[in-house]
């Protein structure tokens, strides 16, 4: 493993390395790397700087820091020397992941469970289109990979686009995404109706002067806070096309239970906020949901208990899987395309979330599917599209293994292929059948070993953690196997997005390189400057000073951040 911290770009190819190695052990634990120069070429991008906490201590803003360096992992494959004067690019992709575009003021949230799950509520969630908007204006900015010169090809989006799965939220990101208007409220038009002014100490409560548990840490007082963070703002939309995937927060509430739980969709509309069940059994399901168990609601403990009022709005409406791949395929959310996004009719017709797309010349794009329609956070895939992926694969390969191990070889063009999906391939081992489709259902290791079989297959990118982490898996025949990059969420910190720029180093390897950004919005910024732009630096700060979340897991070491994943290249 080797760690650069000079190169420079120039045009499709790389020239000028200096590099220092680092013993493998060091560089995955993520220590401090020496002070060398940093002078990649990566302008936009954490390769040039990144952000830093101000304090070590208590609540603190955050400021401009250095860099992360370049680490070169060997995990697969060796890296030769020459490969820095001979690469070219062959594509380069945008990676978003986890947007969780919140409503929230919802009448059907758990926020009261955050202390069994600090997902339940978040400090910065109100913020949430703001900070949608720079990352969006921060590929624009950027436009084109730093190793491979490319503009970029296409973004994908892999998955928990919204939070609770509501019609408004999707029309919130579609509109980031695409560009548009967006007026982030729901429910009265000049009242704040959540839990963050309903005077519980247990929430933040940012325009009160009252003691909570997030200001006795330290969070700041910001009068005015409801009104900036509801105003309307625009969205420049991306210049890139772009592909959108199901994650589990698409397609059930709160990413855990299922959508059609009859006491909880009607809530959705309606006047009355769900703050728990009347009956005990229920809620002891429902924090065992929340926890990862499958326990089902006892149907005589499913009466909410809450008399709280709020406005209904019908735009909080839960939408289906399909209505969520048809709203893609609304003309007005084209954007810079394609149509669809990745959806077309024929599988919405059928009510397929899966599909292959060109990423670019020689590159292929499979969108999985991988949430579960019987709900719960875990994933998997089902065999009709477990089966379609072998045939998407085999299509291209020229050469390839079936499930015997058994080698065959065909006369086709071969291409290289990028698979994304919203779950881990540790984090799919949910196996209950779907209640729409009794089939047989496949898990993370069984999709593992079947991409294997197939050495056109150079790596899966996902999201559902929340946390960077770079894996190699191994094969004994190494052109079969590949590197899975999971890229942290926009929503929790460090709120970062990921380029991945796959290049042909023309010795036998492929490079592919991936490279962190974060959104557009400056570190710092006023608590009264009520832009979209404050507002998201807002939206990341509050996020690193969030009282639940581990920061040093979400941002993995080095070796899970910029990086140069070398592997042998099938096709050579």
């Amino acid at each position: 493993m080797t760690l650069i911290r000079r190169r420079t770009l120039l045009g499709g190819s790389i020239g000028g390395a200096a590099a220092l190695t680092l013993a493998g052990a060091r560089a995955r634990t993520g220590a401090t790397p020496p002070p060398t120069e940093h002078a990649i070429t990566g302008a936009g991008t954490t390769l040039d700087e990144a952000a830093r906490p101000a304090s070590r201590q208590g609540y603190t803003r955050l400021t401009a820091g250095q860099g992360y360096p370049l680490i070169v992992r060997t995990d697969l494959s060796p890296a030769r020397a020459n490969r820095l004067s001979t690469r070219t690019g062959r594509a380069s992709i945008v990676q978003f992941t986890d947007l969780h575009v919140i409503d929230a003021q919802s009448p059907v949230r758990f926020e009261w469970l955050h202390t069994v799950t600090g997902s339940a509520f978040r400090p910065q969630e109100a913020l949430g289109t703001q900070g949608g908007a720079q990352l969006v204006r921060r590929v624009n900015q950027v436009g084109k990979g730093p190793f491979s010169g490319r503009t970029f090809d296409c973004v994908v989006t892999t998955g928990d686009s919204s939070d609770n799965h509501e019609k408004v939220e999707l029309d919130w990101f579609l509109a980031l995404m695409s560009g548009g208007s967006i007026t982030p409220n729901t429910g009265s038009p000049t009242a704040w109706e959540g839990v963050q002014n309903a005077g519980d100490s247990l929430y933040y409560l940012p325009e009160s002067d009252a003691p909570d548990t997030y200001k006795k840490a330290g969070f700041p007082t910001i009068p005015a806070y409801f009104k900036q963070a509801t105003a309307t703002h625009t969205s420049d939309g991306l210049n890139t096309p772009w592909y959108s995937v199901f994650g589990n927060h698409d397609d059930s509430i709160g990413g855990m239970t299922p959508s059609d739980s009859p006491a909880l969709a009607d809530l959705y509309t309606g006047r009355f906020k769900f703050t728990g069940f009347a009956n005990a059994s229920g809620n002891s399901a429902l924090r065992g949901t929340v926890a990862g168990a499958h326990p089902a609601i006892p149907e005589h403990s499913r009466l909410p208990k809450s008399r709280w009022e709020v406005t209904a709005d019908d735009r909080r409406a839960p939408f289906t899987p399909r209505e969520f791949m048809s709203a893609h395929l609304d003309p007005s959310v084209d954007g810079p395309g394609p149509h669809g996004h990745g959806f077309t009719l024929d599988a919405l017709a059928q009510g397929i979330g899966y599909y292959d797309f060109p990423i670019a010349p020689g590159v292929v794009g499979i969108a999985m599917d991988s949430t579960n329609r019987a709900g719960f956070v875990q994933g998997s895939i089902g065999d009709a599209q477990f089966r379609w992926i072998q045939r998407i694969l085999e299509a291209s390969s020229s050469r390839y293994y079936d499930s015997r191990g058994t080698e065959h070889r065909q006369d086709v063009t071969d291409r290289l292929f990028v698979l994304f999906s919203h779950h881990t391939s540790d984090s799919m081992s949910n196996l209950l059948p779907a209640p729409d489709l009794l089939e047989l259902r496949h898990s993370g290791p069984e999709v593992v070993s079947m991409l294997q079989r197939y050495p056109n297959v150079i790596a899966w990118a996902n999201g559902h953690t929340h946390r960077n982490r770079i894996t190699p898996h191994r094969h004994d025949d190494p052109t079969r196997s590949f590197w899975e990059i999971n890229t942290a969420s926009h929503i929790d910190y460090p709120q970062h997005a990921r380029i991945i720029d796959v290049c042909d180093n023309a010795d036998g390897t492929l490079s592919l390189f991936t490279t962190l950004i974060e959104s557009a919005a400056p570190y710092q910024a006023a608590y009264d400057d009520g832009s979209s732009e404050a507002l998201a630096s807002l939206y990341r700060e509050l996020s690193y000073n969030d009282i639940h979340h581990n920061n040093a897991k979400r941002m993995g070491t080095y070796a899970d951040r910029n990086t140069e994943l070398l592997l042998k290249n099938p096709m050579a």
